[in-house]
């Protein structure tokens, strides 16, 4: 069954009467991805479908960024949802009859599965229209490193299209399918980048003390970096730092005059975040000198620590309880190491980030991923369910959260 704009459907139709339209989009997504602030295509497929269900479309936030509104009733409150749109540079390795097409791209992190939930929750929104105030589904370019959330912020995003609180979601490959996780306080890590070239003196391989030898001075410093961790944070502090690339030489016999090293640097703590960045530069200094060798360390910051607030995690839990029972809510989500540009948002508005389980499925960013249609149907529902309670509070026993002030508690 193919999605048509527009087609006509009983409002009180449930979500799961129109489902199979909406997993044969996530489909159509996943065969044609699109890399960060390079989705054209699938924006304006967004727009076109937002724009048939009678929302205000806003185009090209923050780059590739979509924004559609939709006003009901005479409520003064408004909420954001955000989907993500973009692909990773990977060979999709899944076989699948829908895999991508386009060479070297693949959606291996279930930004299509996203998308297609967002649109499935806007659809059956505007066709109820059940609920009083404003909603606006936030539809993100370039999660996957460009920082696609804080060029919308930059653009304007939170100014042009007011919101009392914006939540986001994400599929976990490994929690059981369709279980909802969520965590207050810090939920995701930051993530920094160390960049260090240790410069020595080449020569030939067979004359070693006339060169300064920077492999020697380079695998030295990697088993130095680790002890940052055990030996420089507080035991319990959570902190990840790993040498991902190291790049130098191009024969057996010659020692090359540098090489460089890329390192990742995830924590959950802003004071530790920049205690691991001084260890890091020391360290490299320190090591090369030793051997005579020189270090030159580039830190370019990344994503920041994702940190939900307490308040507003704590509605969406319980938007979670209410309409899908306790059984379907992990009871010990524990804290993610990876990263997240949704904390760009939660820096500006109060908010929570939540995830969604995928199931038995490979890991994100695999060659072998793909998105689970089976949890898309209720993902929606929780979308749909959410805007209600949160715009509606005249029908629900939740505690609706009043305050709009954003807060940081790292």
């Amino acid at each position: 069954m193919t999605l048509h704009p527009g087609h006509p459907a009983d409002t009180a139709a449930d979500i799961a009467d129109f489902a199979n339209e909406f997993v044969a989009l996530r489909r159509k997504l996943h065969s044609q991805p699109e890399l960060a602030y390079k989705e054209e295509k699938t924006s304006a497929l967004v727009a076109t479908y937002l724009q048939s269900w009678g929302y205000e479309v806003t185009r090209n936030i923050g780059g590739t960024g979509v924004v559609g509104t939709l006003h009901n009733g005479i409520g003064g409150r408004s909420v954001g949802i955000r989907a993500d749109m973009d692909a990773l540079p990977i060979i999709e390795a899944t076989g699948l009859d829908y895999a991508s097409t386009t060479a070297g791209v693949m959606h291996a992190c279930g930004h299509d599965g996203h998308t297609a939930i967002l649109l499935a929750a806007a659809r059956h929104l505007s066709e109820t229209r059940d609920f009083s105030g404003t909603f606006h589904a936030i539809f993100q370019p370039a999660e996957e490193g460009g920082g696609g959330a804080r060029s919308m912020i930059r653009d304007g995003l939170f100014e042009r299209f007011p919101v009392d609180a914006v939540f986001g979601l994400h599929n976990w490959p490994g929690v059981p399918a369709g279980q909802f996780g969520f965590l207050t306080g810090p939920a995701m890590a930051s993530v920094d980048l160390a960049i260090i070239r240790i410069v020595g003196k080449g020569g030939h391989g067979a004359k070693p003390h006339q060169t300064v030898d920077p492999v020697i001075a380079s695998a030295s410093l990697v088993l130095a970096l680790q002890t940052i961790v055990s030996r420089n944070l507080d035991p319990l502090e959570t902190a990840v730092i790993t040498v991902g690339t190291i790049n130098g030489g191009v024969a057996a016999n010659v020692i090359p005059e540098s090489v460089e090293l890329k390192i990742t640097v995830r924590t959950f703590n802003e004071r530790v975040r920049e205690q691991i960045k001084g260890r890091i530069i020391a360290l490299a200094d320190l090591h090369a000198q030793s051997y005579g060798a020189t270090a030159q360390v580039r830190y370019p910051r990344g994503y920041p620590v994702l940190v939900n607030h307490a308040d507003e995690t704590e509605f969406a839990r319980q938007v979670a309880l209410r309409h899908f029972g306790e059984g379907r809510v992990e009871a010990d989500f524990r804290q993610i190491t990876a990263s997240e540009d949704f904390a760009f948002m939660l820096q500006e508005r109060p908010g929570s980030y939540l995830f969604v389980g995928n199931g038995d499925s490979a890991d994100l960013h695999s060659p072998r991923y793909d998105f689970n249609d089976a949890i898309l149907p209720d993902a929606a529902r929780y979308w749909v369910a959410l805007v209600r309670d949160f715009l509606s509070a005249n029908d629900t026993t939740l505690t609706i959260p009043s305050r709009v002030e954003a807060k940081q508690d790292d």
